[in-house]
Formats: C-alpha cells, structure tokens, sequence
C-alpha cells in the first residue's frame, strides 16, 4: 500500500496541514470502528440465516451452484455502520462540545448552525460538525449536550495536553 504525504495533499487543495492531519486521523477511527462493527454485522447475519452454500466446483469446469430459487437480493453491507460514540472526539469537535457545554455556543433551532454567545471566539467552519456530534449522540437535536457528550469531552480533555 502507499503512503500518502498529507501536507503535499493539503497544499495542492488548499487545506491547512493541521486540519488535513486531524481529519485524516478522524477517518481513520471512523473506518476501525466500522471494521470491529462490519465483523460483528457479518457474524450477525450469518447466525441469523447460517453460512450460504458454497458452490461445489470441479478443476476445469463451472461451478455448479448448489442453491436453487430466486437470486437473493443482495444489501450493503455498510448499512448500519454508525460513528462509535466511544471515539475521541477530534480538537474541533472538543471546542464544539466544551463550548456548547458551557453554553457559549447554541445550535440555531431547527438547522445545523453554531452561534456564539457572549464572549469568547465563535466557531468557524461548522459545516458538518453538529451533524458529526449529532450521530454520535453527543448532542442532542436542540444542542444540549448528552451524557455521552459528556464523556467524550472528558475523553478529550484527558487525551489533551495540558
């Protein structure tokens, strides 16, 4: 497999290096998670209707296929992959829970919008972040942060250095 220089990356698009890093390290949680879940789907399902059949095959012929019927409908595997709400959360999302914790931030009713209150920096590029706290179940639909949140925002303070 090859290595991809990120900052080479993040310079030919126009991305702050730092940012191109962090999402990058994002991703890559978000995929492991979705590895460990992928495996536990497969096992799931397999229990549920047992392993299909193989197909019996004999060197230099077709393989004779040992079910009979319809074909069956084949679904995305991916599905029911979800973010894992166990992650640490990234420095942006840390801010975005801190902040809304503390109630400097709100999110707008009825929109995905972070506005500041008072006193203090306001986010910047929210685009995507409530719905990413949203799906982990850190915030709830209003903005309040969850027990989970909560967690996740001591997760990050913890993983932080001081």
């Amino acid at each position: 497999m090859e290595r991809v220089d990120l900052d080479d990356v993040a310079d030919t698009i126009g991305v702050d290096p730092t940012s191109a890093r962090e999402w990058a390290e994002n991703l890559g949680g978000w995929l492991r998670s979705q590895a460990e879940n992928l495996g536990d789907e497969v096992a799931n399902r397999a229990g549920a209707g047992g392993p299909a059949p193989r197909a019996e095959r004999t060197p230099g012929a077709e393989p004779t296929p040992t079910r009979t019927g319809p074909t069956p409908t084949r679904t995305d595997p991916l599905s029911s992959a979800q973010p894992n709400p166990l992650d640490v959360p990234s420095s942006e999302q840390g801010v975005a829970l801190a902040a809304l914790d503390s109630g400097r931030w709100t999110v707008e009713a009825e929109t995905n919008r972070l506005t500041s209150q008072g006193e203090g920096p306001g986010p910047q590029d929210a685009l995507g972040l409530v719905r990413e706290l949203r799906v982990r179940d850190w915030i709830t639909a209003d903005g309040t942060v969850t027990l989970a949140g909560r967690h996740a925002l001591q997760r990050w303070l913890d993983a932080t250095p001081a």
